[in-house]
């Protein structure tokens, strides 16, 4: 098997970062890098995933803000409207307005 640091589709910039150069689609030398290269896709993907989740826990205190907040002004809705209807009128509405 070759490795990826004797292949001619990887490279290291100038800052130690690895450039891999194969796309599973074109140009992979051997079948081995096809796995080497889901590992790196999954890779990325569980970090972005870290990242998002991270960032998720940051709005969770202000989206149970904002929930009271939006509970608190529909019962207040509700509250002004309770004038519209009579307390004392049972809600009997079953039957249909023709």
């Amino acid at each position: 098997m070759i490795q990826c640091k004797d292949c001619e589709l990887f490279e290291i910039d100038s800052s130690g970062r690895r450039i891999f150069r194969c796309d599973p689609f074109v140009n992979i030398k051997e079948p081995e890098c096809l796995v080497k290269w889901q590992l790196l896709r999954l890779d990325l993907l569980t970090s972005m995933y870290r990242g998002m989740t991270a960032w998720q826990e940051k709005l969770g205190p202000l989206q149970d803000k904002l929930f009271k907040y939006f509970k608190r002004e529909i019962e207040d809705l509700d509250e002004s409207d309770s004038w519209k209807f009579d307390p004392d009128e049972p809600e009997d509405n079953d039957e249909p307005l023709l």
